[in-house]
């Protein structure tokens, strides 16, 4: 288990980024999606907890082989999703990551958003707080990101908002600027498969830290498309943006047989507790295991052959006449 905290800061309200984290999420599915590949929202509807009151349920579909590395891709079947499983209790948000593939594999995330610059040490009140963890900073303007993904009119040192006149972001802006929120998020990765733990748990949280800081950027530079939205438009931004992506994906036959379990209602599920869900199944998936039937060594004789019973009778031998040879096998 590999657990990190990071800490992105943003030139926003904690109340502004509620309406710009649907937007971003929304609209960055709806880009990273293709034929195949991408987020495909299963459900989103209110959700009540006894605990945290109400929120939002999220379960999504993340295909995403083709973006694995090829070590990965070797041990992994050619169809892989990622189920997510969100509950959002704003400024309060768990989010949990399985793959059916993976029975020791997960994610766990809590996160917590403060109007302040990362300075709170002790906002996990949890059992998260106790366990050792590194705390990472990551800079939306001056953290490099994967050429790949890189777009100058997403950069936060280029950008300028129109409708907030916020932007053009420089080395220190979180010393001085305002408005300034943070995002607190306690990252859990778990993958206990002997031989590949260390390096799958160090891949998957560079993965999620290049996830976070091009999200963060990107709800940043779209600040003008979502700044003027109320809830109710986001809401139906977001439900309009997830049919146009579920559409993009398509629909193409399993090469698993994979059976639907009825969810139950939302009044009797109840969102996870802060620790990481422990895998109902603990065995190896079969692509990690010994192979059943390995190859017979070349050195072993392909067939026995017993001595006649019947001609040991007649012979009144105690074993095998000295021209039967049945049990040494010819050298090769």
């Amino acid at each position: 288990m590999l657990l990190k905290e990071y800490r992105i800061c943003m030139p926003l309200t904690v109340d502004e980024y509620k309406i710009g984290q649907l937007y971003m999420i929304s609209k960055h599915s709806h880009e990273q999606s293709d034929r195949g590949e991408g987020v495909e929202v299963v459900q989103n509807e209110p959700f009540e907890d006894p605990h945290h009151g109400n929120g939002q349920f999220t379960e999504k579909r993340v295909y995403l082989n083709s973006k694995l590395p090829s070590w990965a891709r070797a041990v992994v079947p050619k169809i892989l999703y990622v189920t997510e499983k969100a509950w959002n209790y704003y400024p309060y948000t768990i989010t949990e990551y399985t793959c059916s593939f993976l029975p020791k594999f997960s994610i766990h995330i809590e996160t917590k958003y403060e109007d302040n610059k990362g300075s709170n040490d002790s906002i996990f009140d949890n059992e998260a707080k106790d366990l050792e963890r590194e705390v990472c900073f990551i800079d939306i303007a001056c953290d490099e990101i994967p050429e790949r993904y890189y777009k100058e009119s997403e950069d936060p040192k280029h950008f300028k908002s129109e409708k907030t006149g916020r932007g053009q972001l420089r080395e220190g802006w979180r010393d001085s600027h305002q408005p300034i929120m943070c995002s607190y998020k306690s990252v859990t990765v778990k993958f206990e498969v002997w031989g590949l733990q260390t390096r799958v748990e160090q891949f998957v949280h560079k993965v999620v830290r290049d996830i976070l800081l091009i999200g963060h950027r990107q709800a940043f530079a779209w600040v003008d498309e979502w700044y003027d939205m109320t809830m109710d438009e986001v809401r139906e931004f977001e439900r309009a943006t997830q049919e146009a992506t579920n559409k993009k994906i398509g629909v193409f036959p399993p090469a698993i047989s994979i059976s639907s379990i009825p969810l139950l209602p939302s009044s009797v599920r109840s969102a996870p507790s802060s620790a990481p869900s422990t895998p109902l199944s603990t065995d190896a998936p079969e692509f990690l295991s010994v192979p059943k039937d390995r190859p017979r060594k070349k050195s072993a004789p392909e067939t026995l052959t017993l001595p006649d019973p019947e001609k040991k009778a007649i012979l009144n031998l105690p074993g095998i006449h000295s021209s039967d040879k049945p049990c040494r096998p010819k050298s090769e």
